[in-house]
């Protein structure tokens, strides 16, 4: 996917911060980028890279600790930054629906299956008891599960793992947005259903969605997005189209997770390839480039300075000195 066009959402220099004891700490610094119609955008990194506090800046879902200091997020040419809370908490769902990374603790086990989709149903859409009930049920068939109808009727510690993703999976389609974020969706499943989410999250994009899919595994991402953007240390490292990931990336990080994909045949655990050191956390990320400690291509200006964007054609950027 070459081609940028139809940009839905752009961010633009977006500051958030995490208040911690008293003191202000940034969460995310300078974050830019856009998403395009159809298209299907990763944020790869590293647990405490930034990526799950990105995904909540855009939609509004901050921690009570969390405020957005500085930037702008562009939805449809129009800012929602500049929202009231009731117009943003209206975004949420209508334009932007989230699949969340823990099913089980992301469905209510008092409430069943049906109860969950009916209930986005009758918020976002105007269709009738019976129209809403149909719905619910084209929906659970459209996500892969059988008999449908049947399930509806089920509590969340009735199904498998696989199935609560797939309603999950439901439930974000329900609201019908233009946008979904799928946050680790593939989280403690077994190979053979994350390979079945994963195919099903790649057919939303025939139904004209765009999506976030955050991952911390870049070779999931490479298996079903455009484009990806890898996060470290509260920060953008590269943006880069999936089409030139294994040949062409350029940040030492993202050169690095590279490296730590296992390779097909390998056997003995001590030849699996790790990134030494641990990625920092916000409170003791400094002014330079947070990768700087585990580095091996570092200099002195890596840990004074934040390096310029650097331009590697239409759509694939990184940030190093080197």
């Amino acid at each position: 996917m070459k081609q940028q066009n139809n940009e839905i959402l752009k961010a633009v220099n977006l500051n958030t911060s995490i208040k911690i004891d008293k003191k202000n700490y940034f969460a995310l610094r300078n974050v830019s980028f856009s998403l395009y119609k159809n298209e299907i955008l990763a944020v790869v990194g590293e647990s405490g890279s930034g990526k799950t506090i990105l995904m909540k800046t855009l939609i509004g879902l901050l921690p009570e600790n969390g405020f957005l200091e500085s930037g702008r997020i562009i939805l449809n040419d129009n800012d929602i930054t500049e929202l009231s809370q009731k117009n943003t908490n209206n975004i949420r769902g209508k334009e932007i629906s989230m699949i969340f990374q823990d099913q089980e603790t992301s469905l209510n086990p008092l409430r069943t299956v049906g109860f969950h989709l009916t209930e986005i149903l009758q918020r976002y859409s105007s269709l009738n008891k019976i129209e809403v009930k149909e719905k619910a049920i084209n929906l659970l068939s459209a996500v892969g599960i059988d008999t449908p109808s049947i399930w509806l009727n089920k509590y969340p510690h009735e199904l498998s793992g696989g199935m609560r993703q797939r309603v999950l999976i439901a439930m974000a389609l329900a609201c019908n947005s233009q946008i979904i974020i799928a946050d680790e969706p593939t989280t403690a499943l077994d190979v053979t259903v994350q390979a079945q989410i994963l195919e099903l999250l790649k057919t939303l994009k025939q139904t004209n969605k765009s999506m976030f899919f955050i991952t911390h595994d870049l070779s999931i991402a490479a298996s079903i997005c455009d484009r990806i953007l890898v996060m470290y240390g509260s920060r953008i490292m590269e943006e880069i189209f999936v089409d030139d990931l294994f040949s062409n990336a350029k940040h030492p990080y993202t050169q690095a997770l590279l490296k730590t994909i296992p390779a097909i045949g390998i056997e003995p655990l001590e030849k699996f390839i790790t990134i030494p050191g641990t990625a920092p956390s916000i409170e003791t990320i400094e002014a330079g480039c947070p990768f700087y400690g585990r580095c091996s291509s570092a200099k002195e200006i890596c840990k004074k300075e934040f390096p310029e964007r650097k331009k590697v054609s239409e759509g694939h950027y990184y940030y190093c000195h080197q």
